[in-house]
């Protein structure tokens, strides 16, 4: 009798929202298939992998007219159901095509049909001459005696414990010559845990009464779901309490996730873990190649790696047992896509515990109004540690005057002396300048022509090592002008100061003193930014110049000074989350200087020394400052106190992209629940080449505003949209403009 035709719904990585069915016959030889699992199917004129979403005995169209499965995929690589649901939520949720999400969840060697080898190891194993010989016959070399005893006491242990004690080069091709020993490969997933192995390899750090409250809070319930956020001051020890949390979840058996916003954290964080647990750890994000990224999916999937540390993309880790999720730094922008599948990390990670019904720690110092929001509400449990760890003291704050002041290099003078002060008390200080270059303007001085970007409706920022200018928002680059395009003159100079620049002045100011900049151009190179880190460390005076990636997280010891050049930047944003990032920096900032037993300062230099917002930050921190702007959220109902989403469209033809938009909104019923605003410019209306316009929907109801998406949606598949037009939906965005 013949078995009954299986109808799967798969999930395929074109830019429809609906899964499609194909039908793997009765006379096929691979009958066993799962939900999860990849598969090699025709799509048009195409040949794609797509992911089985559901199986089922019959289809609402006819069995002729669906296609049939070209081939099943690795089974043993199938995405789990935890991780099966989160994808079609995020689908969901985010209104974005599920073969698409699915696409973006797995890593890019899986896009392929090519099958995929599982991962061996080596092992290393006496053989029975090997067994029998007493280590005390070698004796001309202590080293191969060494080995043999190591051997003969850890049956097949891994090549990569041999190594650690430097013993896997000519002691171990000695032994394997003389017979005594052998090189195996063993598939990784197979691999045995020593549990002989003590799982921490250095000791807990004490905690004070603010930390051991929140370690026994969160190790109390870890077998239900629960979100605690964690607010400490920088420097207070979240990272301690995340370990010793992580300490009770790997005892139990369960593996961690950490996701932090920035690749440039990774170093040091994977450090700390290492330093701590003696336990399989595995690192995801953009900066590994494609087969470590299939590596560490594969190590997380079978079990074998017990901590997974990643960027926002690694949420999509598949786990064999998954017991804690840890979100550090959760407030930052950096964990929320901004191309593409949208989507915010930090989201789907309370939405993956919630349905895997585990714990989730959203840790910051300057945790975002959401956050802030939820908690009060209750849907979060707030932890507080308001004491910086050790014997370290909060910083001192000292805000610079600007008005009426020369400046050097952006700097004044007061600035210069007290960095001057510190250096010769050799401490370390740390100058933080959100623009990289040399200026951000070139101009002439002549008639006031401005060295501007021709696809972008922005300038050029002058580098100077090379000498060059660069659009920071489309890449492109192009050689300096030798004289002015307009009045043919020589005199062009640059205007307003980046990081090269400040980088210039400190090393003429101080040449005596190393001064390290810290940003994408000077990092660029592997291993670059490790190396200077490491020097950091020594402890040598040093001043540090950079953006945003010296104040994320680091752990500076020797820092006693943190000076901020440009408050006023972000004083006066059009977003309406300006203010918030500015609160969230300048503490982020604070937050490296005074980390040990030295007093900390911090130097805010500004025009605006009045400003209400600014002495509320400096003079109470930032939980007032924070819910300032809460009540600031309540009147004008914007997240948390409402939801909004904002709709792209784009063209090289202006009339079209903002046409597409004013269409959209006509034909949107009216409701008063939803507010339609625009379609307006985007703040960069022209950016590579093309014209952007935006149509913002807010509502206070988070359904009214998804059913208004709903709609939206069914106006694009039915409209006829032209193919020089793109659109994008963006749920719940970080900035607006």
């Amino acid at each position: 009798m013949n078995k009954p035709v299986k109808i799967l719904s798969v999930a395929v990585p074109v830019p429809l929202s609906r899964l499609f069915d194909y039908r793997l016959d009765e006379n096929s030889e691979e009958l066993d298939c799962n939900p999860g699992q990849r598969v090699w199917v025709s799509f048009g004129n195409r040949k794609l992998v797509g992911v089985i979403v559901e199986i089922n005995e019959q289809s609402d169209l006819e069995l002729s007219k669906i296609k049939s499965v070209l081939q099943l995929l690795d089974p043993e690589l199938s995405i789990p159901e935890s991780l099966m649901r989160l994808c079609t939520w995020a689908a969901s949720y985010y209104h974005y095509p599920i073969g698409e999400v699915f696409s973006a969840a797995i890593p890019a060697l899986l896009r392929s049909e090519k099958p995929v080898p599982i991962p061996q190891i080596t092992r290393i194993a006496l053989t029975t001459e090997g067994e029998q010989t007493d280590p005390g016959t070698i004796t001309r070399s202590p080293k191969q005696q060494q080995l043999l005893e190591y051997l003969q006491q850890n049956q097949r242990c891994n090549l990569s414990a041999i190594q650690q004690l430097s013993l896997a080069g000519s002691p171990l091709q000695s032994l394997i010559k003389k017979g005594l020993a052998e090189k195996l490969q063993v598939d990784e997933k197979f691999e045995s845990e020593d549990l002989d192995t003590a799982l921490l390899a250095e000791s807990n750090l004490a905690l004070n009464s603010e930390q051991q409250v929140a370690l026994d809070t969160i190790t109390q319930q870890l077998d239900q779901y629960r979100c605690y956020l964690l607010e400490g001051v920088t420097g207070s020890g979240k990272t301690e309490v995340y370990l010793q949390a992580m300490e009770k979840v790997l005892q139990n058996g369960q593996q961690v996730l950490v996701l932090i916003p920035e690749i440039g954290l990774t170093p040091q964080t994977m450090s700390r873990f290492q330093n701590r647990f003696n336990c399989p750890q595995t690192v995801l994000h953009s900066g590994r190649t494609e087969k470590q990224r299939l590596r560490g999916w594969q190590q997380a999937l079978s079990g074998h790696a017990k901590i997974v540390i990643g960027t926002r993309s690694a949420i999509f880790t598949p786990f064999a047992n998954l017991g804690l999720i840890i979100i550090d730094e959760e407030h930052d922008a950096s964990l929320k896509q901004q191309e593409g599948f949208r989507y915010s990390a930090r989201d789907l990670a309370i939405t993956r515990a919630h349905q895997q019904k585990i714990p989730v720690i959203l840790g910051s110092a300057t945790p975002c109004l959401e956050s802030l929001y939820n908690a009060d509400q209750n849907r979060y449990t707030k932890l507080e540690l308001t004491q910086r760890a050790g014997e370290a003291s909060k910083p001192v704050f000292r805000v610079v005057d600007l008005r009426g002041r020369p400046l050097d290099g952006g700097m004044s003078q007061p600035l210069v002396q007290l960095i001057r002060q510190h250096i010769e008390q050799n401490n370390q200080v740390l100058i933080f300048l959100n623009r990289r270059g040399f200026a951000p303007v070139l101009m002439c001085h002549e008639c006031g022509w401005i060295s501007e970007c021709r696809n972008c409706d922005t300038r050029m920022t002058l580098h100077h090592s090379p000498y060059y200018l660069h659009c920071h928002h489309c890449d492109h680059k192009r050689s300096v002008e030798k004289q002015c395009p307009e009045c043919k003159t020589k005199e062009l100079n640059p205007v307003g100061l980046g990081t090269e620049r400040a980088e210039q002045v400190l090393q003429e100011l101080f040449p005596d003193t190393p001064v390290m900049r810290v940003d994408r151009d000077s990092t660029r190179r592997k291993n670059t930014f490790e190396k200077m880190l490491a020097e950091i460390q020594t402890g040598e005076p040093c001043i540090l110049i950079g953006t945003q990636m010296l104040a994320k997280g680091h752990h500076f010891p020797h820092v006693t000074l943190a000076a901020i050049l440009d408050a006023d930047s972000a004083l006066y944003s059009s977003d309406f989350r300006g203010m918030e990032k500015m609160g969230q920096l300048l503490t982020q900032v604070a937050g490296r200087a005074g980390r040990e037993k030295k007093q900390g300062e911090v130097a805010i230099q500004t025009h605006e020394p009045n400003h209400p917002l600014l002495h509320l930050l400096f003079q109470e921190g930032y939980p007032s400052f924070a819910r300032e702007l809460l009540k600031e959220r309540r009147l004008t109902g914007f997240p948390p106190n409402g939801y909004i989403a904002l709709i792209h469209a784009q063209s090289t033809f202006r009339e079209k992209a903002e046409e597409l938009l004013q269409t959209l909104s006509d034909v949107l019923p009216t409701d008063p629940a939803t507010e339609v605003l625009g379609p307006i410019p985007s703040a960069m209306e022209r950016r590579a080449g093309r014209y952007r316009f935006q149509l913002l929907l807010r509502s206070d109801s988070r359904q009214t505003l998804h059913t208004t998406l709903n709609q939206c949606l069914q106006f694009f598949e039915s409209h006829k949209i032209d193919r020089n037009v793109r659109w994008q939906l963006d749920v719940d965005p970080v900035e607006l403009f």
